[in-house]
């Protein structure tokens, strides 16, 4: 990492004598309505002219310091028609999207954005993504400003959609499955999202009831797809915690093209705004590439790699934290030594094959291989006192902590190590004909876990070990103990699991015309079978089915109004982590998780201030058997591994956005939920990610007199969850909320160059396409949200207090930007 900035001057300066050489050309892509490019359009001015290759590519030099004409036309395609004048040497790229002639397609008349309307997804801007302020920037931290989306975790990428938890997302890049890392139990350990905003083309998320093509779980569906560039790219990102740099580029052929970007982020600005004085040192890098070469005119072949390093060195030293009520405040003070030291590495590569038989027909083989291994070692004693506070306002002790009510001390332990090995490979299929489609896919997935686990838990309050509940009836002195201590929870097991996997798919979509009002539909359905075997586990094998169905309608009306109705019957299959319950033992018959889903949609699009909005509403209902209860501690999920519950999710989410501001997307979302679990038939409680109340916004703006000047505002509220029980505890017995979560992100940036506007000739300046700099402010109003709670006990009242873990506090970034 060290010679990342030699290598990034190094590729400047070549890059600044490439541009000087160019001469000033139009370039770019064209697509059609599906996003698809089109090949063999014309793309001329006056007497001169090309046409786009087999990926809609083109590239056409023009005169400079000229007012130029250019039209590009395709059979069935309406022209677009475009006048640019460019200086001299100056790039231009366009991608410019050709719509269907109407009287071609009589039927149906539905525009690419409305492809994605009718089936619920929504897309985001992946320039949006980029420059939207997060303290952990990216796809997952402008999904929580969405209705249904939450996460009370800045320091996570993790989120929960409509009442499900963090493993019940899936996640696909270019149509592959991606995965993260087993282990990681708390947001600061996570390190990189594995999507790579800077080599992102599109983003599609679909929060509930979607189609049999995507795979086998209960909440949600990000899809993402990385771009082919169309010329050389450099871009760099710098501020204070870390940096990314990425280049993209093509040969001249057009056959052989490829982006590739390195990250790095050091957390440690974050960390050091929290309560508990730590030496800490959380590192995180990756190197992460999509190649794509045209072997012929019909086949394209892809490649997907990513290596993830995850380094987090953990000391803590001290905490101070205050809770309870202003007249009657209590503190809790902790001493800790020793240390955590936590290592992740992951290896991730996929090839793609893509036949276009013809234009009907387009064939799929996608194979793919996951390697990580990771370590989780750790020995932390802490000892804590629990006391009163001082409130008398005039003296000198104000705040301090007087009086101690209870000491006790707490030893963690653990050497945890997993090696997971997943390989995949699968076929889709796709035909087009006129108003149908058909989809399908087959699917085989092995999974090889080699898992160690021995941690345990030692407590001790006012010098007397606390045993684990319901192991120990003290009776003395009438008969003495002479039991053995044991720790209050010890888990020691050693899995190795092997699963197979089958899935498949098939499904039919219909757009047509009833009257006046375009229909689209889609059914389909989902197959799984899968078998755990391993030493030491008896081998068990099962099947489910899961049928899907959509239906939208665009009435023609006057208002652009499209209503969508869908649902299904989903499962989730056990992964290895649903596999193992509390002890660590591996139980191989856990069911496959149930939901029916039942979700019911409007879109209204409208103008308002003579600028474009658009109203998305969607009631949803889902209905949960075979559940397999979980406890969340920070960011990991501990499963029961027992199907003991029943479960629901209802809601209701709203979302505006539109140019609020000329020029700027914004949008203002709020969602209801109530989500609710039944263990053993005792009776309704809260689950893990009941999230009541979820408000969120997107803001952006800029100053009239000052266009280059811009604000972001990223914005949060949420209602608090469910705040956890202390280890072996009944959840019953333990509903208390969390406190509400508020957070508030602020940046600015100063555009100093902008890709529109050309310099003099020999301007330092012109060697940048873009060029920023910013600043941040993460958690701009100083709220102290918590994620957990630490649970201790009084040895005077013999009461347990559950005292919250607080996240970060106000923080400053400074952000640099280029792009070449």
């Amino acid at each position: 990492m060290k010679n990342l900035p030699v290598l990034f001057v190094f590729l400047l300066v070549i890059l600044s004598h490439s541009i000087i050489a160019q001469e000033a050309v139009v370039k770019g892509v064209v697509l059609d309505e599906s996003n698809r490019p089109v090949a063999n359009a014309n793309v001329s001015y006056e007497t001169s002219g090309t046409k786009t290759d087999e990926n809609g590519v083109y590239i056409l030099s023009i005169p400079a310091n000229k007012d130029i004409t250019i039209k590009i036309s395709h059979v069935g395609l309406k022209d677009i028609t475009f006048t640019i004048n460019l200086q001299e040497n100056q790039e231009y790229e366009l991608n410019p999207v050709l719509k269907t002639e109407f009287e071609q397609i009589s039927e149906v008349i539905i525009t690419g954005r409305e492809r994605k309307a009718v089936e619920g997804i929504t897309t985001l801007d992946p320039e949006t993504i980029r420059i939207t302020p997060s303290a952990n920037a990216g796809v997952e931290g402008l999904l929580k400003t969405l209705p249904g989306v939450s996460s009370n975790n800045e320091l996570s990428t993790q989120y929960a959609v409509r009442g499900g938890n963090f493993d019940e997302n899936l996640v696909y890049v270019n149509e592959i499955e991606v995965y993260r890392p087993f282990l990681i139990r708390s947001g600061q350990q996570e390190g990189l999202s594995f999507v790579n905003t800077d080599l992102v083309r599109n983003v599609d998320f679909s929060a509930g009831g979607f189609q049999s093509k995507y795979g086998d779980k209960l909440s949600s569906v990000l899809d993402i797809t990385y771009r082919r560039p169309t010329r050389f790219d450099l871009s760099a990102d710098l501020s204070l915690l870390g940096g990314s740099i990425s280049a993209g580029g093509i040969t001249k052929d057009k056959k052989f093209a490829g982006v590739v970007g390195v990250r790095y982020r050091d957390n440690s600005l974050l960390v050091d705004a929290r309560q508990t004085e730590t030496n800490f040192r959380p590192r995180f890098a990756d190197v992460q590439t999509y190649l794509s070469y045209n072997l012929s005119k019909k086949f394209e072949l892809g490649f997907l790699g990513n290596i993830a390093i995850n380094r987090y060195d953990y000391e803590p030293l001290t905490r101070r934290t205050n809770f309870g009520p202003i007249t009657d405040p209590i503190a809790l003070t902790v001493f800790y030594d020793g240390q955590e030291r936590d290592r992740y590495q992951t290896y991730f590569g996929a090839l793609k094959g893509t036949y276009q038989a013809n234009e009907n027909l387009t064939l799929k083989l996608i194979g793919s291989a996951y390697h990580t291994q990771e370590q989780e070692y750790f020995d932390i004693f802490a000892a804590y006192f629990l006391g009163t506070v001082n409130t008398d306002i005039g003296g000198e002790n104000l705040g301090e902590a007087e009086f101690n009510q209870g000491v006790g001390s707490q030893l963690t332990h653990a050497r945890n190590d997993l090696d997971a090995l997943i390989f995949n490979i699968e076929h889709k299929g796709t035909y087009i004909a006129d108003e149908h489609q058909f989809d399908w896919g087959v699917k085989y997935t092995s999974e090889d876990i080699r898992d160690r686990i021995q941690e345990f838990e030692v407590i001790d309050s006012a010098g007397f070990s606390i045993r684990p509940p319901g192991t120990f009836v003290n009776d003395q002195p009438y008969n003495p103990n002479a039991s053995p201590i044991v720790p209050f929870s010890s888990v020691r097991a050693t899995n190795m699991v092997n699963i197979d996997r089958f899935s498949g798919y098939a499904q039919y979509s219909l757009r047509t015309n009833v009257k006046d009002h375009e229909i689209w539909a889609n059914i389909g359905v989902r197959a799984h079978n899968w078998n755990v075997s391993g030493e030491g586990i008896s081998s068990s094998s099962q099947t489910v089915f899961s049928p899907r169905a959509q239906v939208a309608i665009k009435p023609d009306w006057k208002s652009d109004m499209i209503f969508r109705l869908s649902g299904g019957w989903y499962h989730q299959p056990p992964f290895y982590r649903e596999l193992r319950d509390l002890q660590g033992t591996v139980q191989p018959d856990v069911k496959a998780q149930q939901s029916i889903h039942i979700v019911a949609g409007n879109d209204y699009s409208f103008n308002l201030w003579k600028r474009p909005f658009k109203l998305t509403t969607e009631l949803y209902y889902k209905k949960l058997t075979d559940v397999n209860s979980y406890t969340i501690e920070n960011v990991r999920i501990r499963y029961r591994a027992n199907n003991n519950a029943e479960a629901y999710a209802a809601g209701f989410d709203l979302r505006l956005n539109g140019e609020f501001v000329p020029g700027t997307e914004s949008w203002f979302s709020l969602g209801l939920l109530k989500t609710e679990e039944n263990l053993d038939n005792r009776g309704y409680i809260a689950r893990p990610t009941d999230q009541r109340i979820k408000i969120g916004a997107l803001f952006q703006d800029y100053v009239p007199t000052i266009p280059n000047l811009k604000a972001y505002l990223n914005l949060v509220y949420q209602t608090g969850v469910p705040g956890g029980s202390p280890t072996n505890a009944d959840p019953y017995d333990f509903q208390t909320r969390l406190r509400d979560y508020r957070r508030a992100d602020l940046g600015f940036s100063y555009i100093i160059v902008d890709n529109k506007i050309r310099r003099k000739e020999g301007s330092f300046f012109n060697n940048f396409k873009d060029l920023s700099i910013g600043f941040e402010i993460f958690n701009l109003f100083d709220n102290l949200n918590s994620i957990t709670n630490t649970f201790v006990r009084d040895a005077a009242s013999q009461r347990q207090f559950s005292i919250p873990n607080f996240l970060t506090q106000r923080v400053f970034n400074v952000r640099l930007g280029m792009r070449f």
